[in-house]
């Protein structure tokens, strides 16, 4: 199980639209240059976070811009945003346990629980972080250099 790069690239392009925004008109190109993807991603996970309503965007080269403050956006909200992931269901089961093994019978009883608690660990920790917070982050090893 692994998370899609479409939350990192999200988040990356959160901090540089917040860190940049005074300097630079903030485009996809802009944007792809220092995620380091085609701006055809850029441009689909800014329509992501558009609908979520995380940023703004103006047509053509107006760039994009945060639609909250950074206080109020959490890790979660962007996840939510871009991770097409149904309520509850983090992680996938294979499709057809045997049903004649006691393990397959009953894989989803013995394992319900468990992955249910991790999803909202995950969901716990990336709630409690805001794009903030990270930007502080980001700073922190921006100015080391």
């Amino acid at each position: 199980m692994q998370i899609s790069s479409r939350f990192t690239i999200a988040v990356h392009i959160l901090v540089c639209i917040e860190g940049f925004k005074k300097e630079n008109k903030v485009t996809s190109e802009f944007l792809a240059s220092s995620v380091g993807v085609n701006p055809v991603v850029i441009r689909r996970v800014l329509q992501q976070l558009k609908k979520a309503e995380i940023v703004t965007v103006k047509r053509g080269s107006g760039g994009a811009d945060l639609a909250k403050d950074p206080r109020e956006i959490t890790l979660l909200d962007v996840y939510n945003a871009v991770e097409s992931v149904e309520e509850g269901q983090l992680f996938h089961f294979h499709e057809e346990p045997n049903p004649l093994c006691p393990v397959g019978r009953n894989i989803h009883r013995i394992m319900d629980g468990h992955i249910f608690a991790a999803q909202q660990a995950l969901e716990a920790q990336l709630r409690a972080v805001t794009i903030e917070e990270v930007m502080q982050d980001a700073h922190k090893y921006i100015n080391e250099v």
